[in-house]
């Protein structure tokens, strides 16, 4: 089985955030980029599935500009197989509709029977891009994944939700997305990330897909939350009931 890993490069966690000055957009020249942490988890359950022997193939893939290479040997160097660059153009914006349908086409290339993305990427946080690539494949989903069991020909998904853990059980193919709980990723060693550097990653340009990319959303403005006021400490009760009323005009 071979087992299909989209990520996506994104501003690092740990890196501070500005905005253009045009406010169309974050700012990322001269930012520090990594690989989306969900994808990072999906990558080492991919790699795990492999070493188990329940994989026999971790295939990485990206959607974006030359750089998202870089995030491809991350994850050539967390153990995935192959790497594959679905090469955009500035002028390109891939939304969800548009990485799912890329990742379809992928889909039937590789012949991967299993998916497993992160839930989201911490940049845009739309959660999308799995259920509509289910939708697409007309494929099982799980979501949020925090364990997975392989039997029966299929897999035992666990997943949190609101009242507690929710079990599935999926016939394979399928597409898995992953939460922060189901597992935690490898320390890449140098041998590792040398040998990565030395690998080939398969380039396709996105126009060779003839697929439709036409955005559905348009970012018309960005701007900073407003900053939240400090708390004040009151004395007592007939103090707050005073300034709900003359200050917050809550109360009448």
């Amino acid at each position: 089985m071979k087992i299909l890993v989209p990520v996506k490069r994104v501003i690092d966690y740990k890196a501070s955030i500005h905005l253009k000055a045009d406010g169309t957009g974050v700012e990322t020249a001269n930012v520090k980029m990594s690989m989306n942490p969900f994808d990072e988890i999906a990558v080492e359950e991919a790699v795990r599935l492999k070493e188990q022997g329940i994989a026999t193939a971790v295939i990485a893939v990206s959607i974006g500009e030359a750089p998202c290479q870089e995030t491809l040997r991350t994850a050539l160097a967390m153990g995935a197989d192959s790497a594959i660059l679905v090469q955009t153009t500035p002028e390109n914006d891939i939304q969800p509709l548009a990485a799912a349908s890329i990742l379809k086409a992928l889909v039937a290339q590789t012949e991967a029977k299993l998916v497993i993305l992160g839930k989201q990427a911490i940049d845009t946080d739309n959660n999308q891009v799995g259920q509509m690539l289910a939708a697409l494949l007309n494929w099982p989903q799980g979501c949020y994944a925090s364990k997975l069991v392989f039997k029966d020909q299929g897999v035992s998904v666990t997943r949190e939700i609101d009242g507690g853990l929710e079990t599935l059980f999926l016939s394979l193919p399928a597409i898995i997305t992953t939460d922060l709980r189901l597992n935690e990723p490898r320390y890449l060693s140098l041998p590792n990330i040398v040998q990565a550097k030395r690998k080939t990653i398969d380039i396709i340009q996105v126009s060779s897909l003839s697929l439709d990319l036409t955005p559905h959303v348009q970012t018309l403005h960005v701007t900073v939350p407003e900053k939240r006021r400090h708390g004040v400490r009151l004395e007592n009760a007939a103090e707050l009931v005073n300034r709900l009323k003359n200050e917050a005009r809550v109360i009448s």
